[in-house]
C-alpha cells in the first residue's frame, strides 16, 4: 500500500499505527517509523562534499562506512541553529541505503494507535507535503509523522550516494 492510499481515509489510518522515535526540530515534535532508524549517535565532525545542496552537511564514516549526513531543518527551511549538547544524528535506513539526520534532539519511542493519527490538514495551499505520513495526537500534543522514504527524492539520494561513494 502507498503512502498515498493510506491517506486517503481513517478506514486506513491503521496501517500507519506502530512505534515510532520522536525527536524536536525547532520546538516542533516529529516521529519516524522505528523499524527505520538504524541507531542514534552523538554530533560528530563531517567531511564536506563539493557540490552538494545546502541541506548536506558532509559525510561520515561510521564504522568503515561512509553515509551522508542531512541537516533535517535545512531540509526543511528552517532557520540553522547552535548545536547544544542534545544535537544528534539519526542514523535511518532510506530505500536500503543508511543516512544520517541532524536533529535538535530525540525524546522517546512512542506506540501510537491508528485512531490517533489522523492525514495533514488541507489548508487551501499548494504545499510539497508529501513526505507527512500523519499528525499524531500524543500526550496532549501533535507529533508530525515522516515518511522517511518521501524526506528525499531518489533524485537527492542518488547525488549524495555517488558523491559518498567518490569521497571514500
Amino acid at each position: 500500500m502507498s503512502v498515498q492510499e493510506s491517506r486517503s481515509g481513517a478506514a486506513s489510518t491503521d496501517q500507519r499505527a506502530g512505534k515510532y522515535l520522536t525527536f524536536v526540530l525547532a520546538n516542533e515534535e516529529y516521529g519516524l517509523e522505528i523499524l527505520k532508524v538504524r541507531e542514534i549517535i552523538g554530533m560528530m565532525s563531517t567531511t564536506a562534499v563539493p557540490g552538494m545542496p545546502d541541506y548536506v552537511n558532509g559525510v561520515i564514516n561510521l564504522r568503515g562506512k561512509v553515509i551522508p549526513v542531512i541537516d533535517l531543518r535545512k531540509k526543511f527551511g528552517m532557520p540553522s541553529t547552535e548545536q547544544t549538547s542534545e544535537t544528534c544524528i539519526i542514523v535511518v535506513d532510506v530505500r536500503s541505503n543508511l543516512m544520517g539526520l541532524v536533529v535538535d534532539q530525540v525524546s522517546e519511542v512512542l506506540d501510537i494507535n491508528g485512531h490517533d493519527i489522523e492525514d495533514a490538514p488541507e489548508i487551501g495551499v499548494t504545499m510539497k507535503n508529501s513526505f507527512i505520513l500523519g499528525m499524531a495526537k500524543s500526550k496532549g500534543r501533535v507529533k508530525i509523522l515522516l515518511d522517511i522514504n518521501s524526506v528525499l527524492t531518489e533524485g537527492d539520494q542518488e547525488e549524495m550516494l555517488t558523491a559518498a561513494q567518490k569521497s571514500e
